[in-house]
């Protein structure tokens, strides 16, 4: 039996309003006319309805695209490699930025209910999964981070923890015993930098007492993330120091990624200590100043561009097949690549203490 299609009158009756009104708020015509919570509940209607007007494949090639910040080559690349999928697609892209701002997150989710917006990917796990989650019932969502079960989402993960021991075991075959972890905000909100601490820590623990694993961290706030462009690297460089000054033991200091890193190599040259005679740092997520001849960063490499791309891939499949997520609403999609440690002259064994 063919289905019946769905009219504006049919969005009108689940709202409770005309369908004149119906039409407007669609068009985006005279919106201050109408409350946001009136807007929402019929954007939300059409979606769940599956109402589709003569443009709506137009005014739904759009992917919303949201990530902390763009001055970590990370999200630069990453963000490249999700249009570089959309452009062959024939979609178009938006960028909202967060700063780790969870005020701007719901923001952004709100905005999402907008119908020329095809789905929306996270560049990073939510600090809302919930919220997000309500956000998938009507729009596609996708959420590139840490790989862990809770989130709700399809995802392209990153095995964080198994980055972190990889790290951890190159260090270790070297010969270093001491070990420290230097970190920008560690909490809940940032389980990608909580599992590779995690996976450190594991990986230290099975040599038993005589390795040990310190950790400096910096709370930094959101405001602070907006308007300081080189935070990582001068909390690196803090960090760095305090560790050199509390933690004289310490032969090789791993940082949450290589921005940071990039700050911690700073310090300990600025300290008048040479890399890797003195001290071995590492980096996560390979971004591509840590090949310059300069840096020679050792690193975890998560393949970024090609994450960026099967984000969109998968996002595309949710897309096309709305009825099916509707029907399927308890099962997630996941992606993952493996990490690769790509070793280089910034580590190597520990001096002669």
């Amino acid at each position: 039996m063919r289905k019946k299609k769905v009219t504006l009158q049919d969005v009108a009756d689940k709202v409770g309003i005309s369908a004149a009104s119906v039409s407007m708020i669609l068009a985006s015509k005279s919106l201050s006319r109408f409350s946001d919570e009136t807007i929402d509940a019929v954007y939300i209607a059409s979606r769940e309805l599956g109402y589709e007007s003569k443009h709506a494949k137009q005014d739904r090639r759009m992917i919303l695209i949201v990530c902390p910040s763009v001055i970590n080559p990370y999200f630069a690349t990453i963000i490249q490699g999700m249009e570089q999928e959309a452009s062959l697609r024939g979609l178009g892209t938006m960028l909202f930025t967060t700063y780790w701002d969870t005020e701007k997150e719901k923001h952004i989710c709100e905005f999402a209910m907008d119908p020329m917006i095809g789905g929306v990917i996270f560049a990073m796990i939510p600090q809302q999964p919930e919220l997000v989650r309500q956000l998938n019932k009507t729009v596609p969502v996708v959420a590139v981070g840490d790989k862990q079960n809770e989130v709700g989402l399809d995802t392209v993960d990153v095995n964080n923890f198994n980055a972190g021991t990889l790290v951890a075991r190159h260090l270790l075959n070297l010969g270093h015993r001491k070990i420290a972890y230097l970190c920008t905000s560690l909490n809940s909100e940032h389980s990608a930098r909580v599992r590779r601490y995690e996976g450190l820590k594991a990986e230290v623990a099975q040599f038993g007492q005589t390795a040990k694993l310190s950790l400096f961290t910096s709370e930094i706030s959101s405001s602070t993330e907006m308007n300081t462009v080189d935070i990582e690297h001068q909390t690196g460089y803090n960090l760095a120091k305090r560790c050199l000054k509390e933690a004289s033991d310490v032969t090789a200091l791993v940082a949450i990624n290589d921005m940071v890193a990039y700050g911690v190599i700073d310090a300990i040259k600025d300290a008048g200590f040479r890399i890797p005679e003195d001290y071995s740092v590492c980096g996560f997520d390979n971004i591509y100043p840590s090949a310059f001849h300069g840096v020679s960063l050792t690193s975890v490499e998560h393949y970024i561009i090609q994450g960026g791309k099967s984000a969109v891939r998968l996002l595309c499949e949710k897309m096309e097949n709305a009825e099916s997520r509707t029907l399927d609403a308890g099962a997630v999609t996941r992606v993952e690549y493996q990490n690769r440690l790509i070793i280089r002259s910034s580590t190597g064994k520990p001096p002669l203490r």
